[in-house]
């Protein structure tokens, strides 16, 4: 069916064009995906572009939904609202910019924010005005692609970049209907899309386009879409060539030339590194001279006291310090690149290639996610209250990029999701072994006995045995008055629950972490470990260690600091 056209940009025309660029992306997912190369070869530009519009559009469903239950619903015989009873363009541009910025994904997915975000700055500040025509359109994409060039460390040519660059330029040169300046973008867009192998000698040597251009051009024709009723033709692109002995129908010739930036080579950072940012302006221009020499790919986003901060680092406990000294981070992810996937640039090697096995996990705070990527998992935050769904668990196991994936959900009220998840990666081909630990303390036992190079079921078994051998127990505060196992609690007592259940029940977080403590170590244990939330007292580890030290001569303490974790104290005893 055909797409009702729109006149103008107003705030419907801003609704309708995120929804057709997420089907757009939906459908062009996988190809995005398979010519992804630059600057990661892990297979998920497309994903993660998907991913982040899929944001945006849930926070302009969200704008709408408001003014409808504000406006309440029609008697009966009115006649329809016209759309100056629904949000203004102001409204709804700034929450597709908020919802993109929260939910952006990857390196792509970022910098795709940055450009709504540019577009957004433009068409919010037009005031009251319900709508812009073509001369506000071409300011906007003119804005976008500066602000996204800005953003970026240090921009490298034949990328999305240079993709936005040109839609801007083209549209410079189109009239005052947002038609043709769409389309004009559209064109402009595409055509420098097709250069860019051209530009950058890793595309030319796969034989590919870029994969975050791609994306760009494909969110492009959904704005013609949007304002004629109808899409451009599918954008065509070679995919990478496994055979190099020659140039197949309709590929792109390898390049002649040469990136503008100095190409990262295959030993390049491990580690992806993405947050939220709450921080003043001030302490984010700090921020990016500190991760801009830990790593590369970096680009940080936002304003107005929240940014989206992406980086490839080695150490990625570093780039989250840094985070935690600029402001508050949050909705952290670490993703381990595969050996051989980070920063490819040798023809013979395909892109794409699998490593043989990854871990994945689910933990509760930063300072855990920091330490489960340095060992190699690839690991998903859950907020507290914020649990995750299955598919972002599923984007999670297809993030670590392996034929054999170990999903650690460190939680007994993920079991069902987290089999949900490991199903759906079965039918994509992902051989996935899901260990049922209740806890993040089982998680780090089972991950450190990891081996990979292993048989895997030997691996899943040995993982399994460890996990299953770590009693785990926690110190929380109530929230509320309530019935527990140990009697009642009212809001405000501090809580020790063992294997899930509610010991002990106290007012000091020091003597209820002791009690649990000997409870658990009165069966026997060899290693004690402590995760410490941002919110325990700094005495409680030095406390329990002292505990240790004198009652439980053969036992081993480590402590770990865990961040925002929900929990004051998790505890393990293996």
């Amino acid at each position: 069916m055909a797409q009702v056209p729109q006149r103008f940009f107003d705030a419907l025309a801003v609704r309708t064009w995120c929804g057709l660029s997420l089907r757009a992306l939906g459908r062009a997912r996988e190809e995005i995906d398979a010519i992804n190369v630059y600057p990661v070869a892990d297979g998920d530009t497309g994903t993660n572009l998907y991913l982040t519009v899929e944001s945006a559009v849930a926070a302009v469903e969200a704008v709408f939904a408001a003014h409808e239950v504000a406006e309440g619903p029609r008697d009966a015989g009115e006649a329809p609202r016209d759309a100056a009873d629904g949000p203004s363009l102001a409204d709804a541009v700034g929450a597709m910019a908020h919802g993109a910025l929260i939910g952006a994904r990857g390196n792509s997915g970022t910098i795709l924010a940055q450009l709504l975000r540019g577009m957004a700055q433009v068409l919010a500040a037009r005031g009251d005005s319900a709508h812009t025509e073509g001369t506000g359109l071409r300011l906007a994409l003119r804005h976008a692609a500066a602000s996204a060039r800005q953003a970026v460390a240090h921009p490298v040519e034949g990328t999305v970049l240079t993709v936005a660059s040109a839609a801007a330029d083209a549209a410079d040169g189109a009239g005052d209907d947002c038609a043709e300046v769409a389309r004009a973008a559209y064109e402009g867009a595409r055509a420098a899309l097709a250069a860019t192998p051209g530009q950058l000698a890793v595309l030319g040597r796969a034989g590919v386009v870029d994969a975050g251009g791609h994306g760009l051009v494909t969110v492009l024709a959904a704005l013609v879409e949007t304002f004629t009723g109808r899409a451009p033709g599918p954008v065509a692109v070679p995919h990478a060539r496994v055979h190099h002995g020659g140039e197949e129908p309709g590929e792109v010739p390898a390049a002649r030339g040469c990136a503008t930036q100095t190409e990262a080579d295959e030993n390049g950072p491990a580690f992806e590194v993405i947050y939220l940012l709450e921080a003043e302006d001030a302490a984010v221009a700090r921020l990016r001279q500190r991760l801009d020499a830990l790593g590369d790919s970096l680009v940080v986003v936002g304003g107005d006291g929240l940014w989206n901060v992406h980086v490839h680092v080695d150490d990625a406990g570093a780039a989250v310090e840094a985070g935690v000294e600029a402001g508050r981070p949050h909705r952290i992810r670490i993703t381990h690149f595969g050996h051989g996937d980070a920063h490819t640039t040798k023809a013979e090697r395909p892109p794409r290639e699998r490593t043989q096995r990854a871990v994945v996990a689910v933990v509760p705070g930063e300072g855990l996610a920091a330490l489960y990527a340095e060992a190699g998992a690839t690991t998903l935050l859950a907020r507290p209250g914020e649990p995750p769904a299955s598919g972002e668990l599923v984007q999670a196991v297809r993030r670590a990029h392996a034929r054999e994936v170990v999903l650690l959900p460190n939680d007994a009220e993920l079991r069902h999701t987290a089999a949900a998840a490991a199903e759906q990666a079965r039918t994509e081909g992902i051989r996935v072994a899901l260990i049922p630990t209740r806890s993040a303390v089982q998680g780090i036992a089972a991950l450190a006995v990891h081996e990979s190079e292993r048989r895997f079921d030997e691996d899943v078994v040995a993982m399994t045995s460890a996990a299953g051998a770590t009693r785990h127990a926690e110190v929380t505060v109530a929230e509320r008055q309530s019935w527990t196992t140990a009697g009642i609690c009212q809001a405000g007592d501090v809580l020790g629950l063992i294997d899930g259940d509610v010991a002990v029940i106290g007012t000091d977080v020091a003597q209820v972490a002791a009690t649990v403590l000997d409870r658990m170590l009165s069966a026997g244990g060899e290693l004690v470990t402590l995760v410490l939330g941002d919110e325990a007292p700094e005495s409680v580890a030095d406390h329990l260690r002292a505990r240790v030290r004198e009652a439980y001569l053969a036992v081993d303490t480590v402590v770990y600091r865990g961040g925002r974790q929900g929990a004051l104290l998790l505890v393990g005893v293996e």
